[in-house]
């Protein structure tokens, strides 16, 4: 393979980030959602919720087995599909929304990569020292010092993993009895493989590939770039503030020439993903905004105003940039285009809470019987056959009543009858969140039209109510 002078390599090695403590207002952001979004992960498998003796007790539950999904007092059947489209309709609107308004502040404080990772860091902080003493560590020849602090972060690392990769299987069966058998070698084999993967997973991009996941791997930097607007609020080091970089002494030397940027490199050194905010907009900025937090930090130290690094939008940077004060942030929130899809995103939400406020759980699904399509009985009543799916979505059993309308004079029986028992209704008691099967027969009188509509009635007889209805159609020969 011929290399041409000149050329640029394609692929550049890693360079170490090792980001700096900070504290401030974003600094504490970040832990406060940390700490409820791991808390939510690990908590919620173990939650309980009654829902009667015939439904499993755990809040939340995704049985595959039983094709349910269960969120504390909603129950989501195979054929309702369409609330968990919702959802997911919904959580892409939001992330629409959120990148709109404030950019890509969700990969800066909930992705699971920026949770996972921040851990780790803090991890790592907390096991070999701050960023310089990192640093230290990483460029000193391997001794057994260094070896022993390696092994036991990787293995707090290898536990976290672990711990995260074990918790994900527990949305998918009853907690503690998974834990039961998950450590007494009982339970099924694609569990151990899940928390295997998983485990791998969170262990390498958590603690080894970090930023390279945000920069290279996940496609939402480049995606996002589509919702941001001059509107959208950004993290933006404002350079007709800062420029011309100096030190504090400097400035004092020549007053007028410095701006307010000490070229202290703080935005640099707490930055997780290693850039340098200063040179603009950048795909591995993930908008979690310590490096403002750092900023502000010198800013008060030397005796100068915060937001040298701040939120801003590309129209209010261009405002200041021509002497206008800043802009409080909730008005760059509210515009129509956030408004917009905050619109729709809470319509959607609404009408999946009426829907699901005003579903019936019983449902009726009826098949006609082709062959043969009708029978002359021995008292010259004509006969069809029918096949009637009595769905009762309730975590108990209840009662209910077949009948038929719209068939002057119509009877019906079933299997488990005699046809001298015939009537106008059939009564039968559905067990809890399963789907009952009726062979019913209806005969009519020989007179009549060769094809006539008519509907099978479904009611529940118990004190709840509640009902459904199918149109089917009754056969005559001609």
């Amino acid at each position: 393979m011929l290399m041409l002078a000149g050329t640029t390599d394609l692929y550049e090695k890693r360079k170490g980030v090792y980001p700096r403590a900070v504290d401030g207002f974003y600094r504490r952001l970040k832990w406060a959602i940390m700490a409820i979004t791991l808390t939510i992960y690990w908590v919620t498998p173990w939650i309980r919720w009654d829902r009667g003796p015939y439904a499993p007790d755990q809040a939340v539950l995704i049985d595959l087995a039983h094709r349910r999904f269960y969120m504390f007092s909603i129950e989501i059947w195979p054929q309702e599909f369409y609330y968990v489209a919702g959802l997911l309709v919904m959580a892409g609107i939001g992330l629409f929304l959120v990148t709109s308004a404030v950019g890509r502040a969700w990969c800066g404080y909930a992705c699971p990569q920026t949770v996972w990772t921040d851990l780790y860091q803090h991890v790592e902080r907390f096991i070999d020292g701050d960023r310089n003493a990192q640093i230290r560590l990483a460029k000193a020849p391997w001794s057994v010092g260094k070896l022993a602090r390696r092994l036991f972060k990787w293995g707090v690392w290898l536990a976290i993993a672990f711990a995260t990769g074990g918790a994900w299987i527990f949305y998918f069966a009853d907690a503690p009895t998974l834990q039961q058998a998950f450590w007494t070698g009982q339970a099924a084999p694609v569990a151990y493989a899940t928390v295997g993967v998983l485990t791998a997973t969170t262990f390498v991009l958590g603690g080894f590939m970090r930023e390279q996941v945000c920069i290279y791997m996940c496609p939402w930097p480049r995606i996002q770039t589509a919702m941001l607007d001059e509107k959208s609020l950004v993290v933006t080091y404002k350079d007709w503030r800062g420029e011309k970089r100096g030190s504090v002494k400097k400035a004092a030397a020549h007053p007028g020439e410095y701006g307010d940027c000490v070229d202290c490199d703080q935005c640099v050194a707490v930055c997780p993903t290693g850039i340098d905010i200063r040179n603009g907009p950048q795909i591995g900025c993930i908008t979690c905004a310590l490096c403002i937090d750092a900023c502000d930090k010198v800013m008060a130290q030397v005796g100068r105003s915060r937001g040298l690094i701040d939120y801003c939008t590309e129209d209010d940077a261009q405002a200041e940039r021509q002497g206008a004060a800043p802009r409080p942030m909730m008005k760059s929130l509210l515009r129509p285009r956030t408004i917009a899809y905050f619109t729709v995103w809470a319509g959607i939400g609404l009408a999946m809470l009426f829907a699901l406020g005003s579903r019936t759980r019983i449902d009726v699904a009826v098949q006609q019987d082709r062959n043969p399509i009708f029978v002359r009985l021995s008292d010259g009543a004509i006969r069809n056959a029918y096949t009637v799916k009595i769905r009762n979505m309730e975590a108990r059993p209840r009662p209910m009543a077949v009948s038929v309308a719209g068939i002057d004079g119509a009877t019906l029986w079933t299997d488990a009858m005699a046809r001298e028992e015939a009537g106008a209704t059939v009564a039968t008691t559905v067990p809890a969140d399963s789907v009952a099967r009726l062979r019913v027969y209806v005969a009519a009188p020989a007179a009549g039209p060769q094809r006539a509509d008519f509907d099978f009635v479904l009611r529940a007889t118990d004190k709840e109510g509640g009902g459904d209805r199918e149109t089917m159609s009754f056969e005559r020969p001609e």
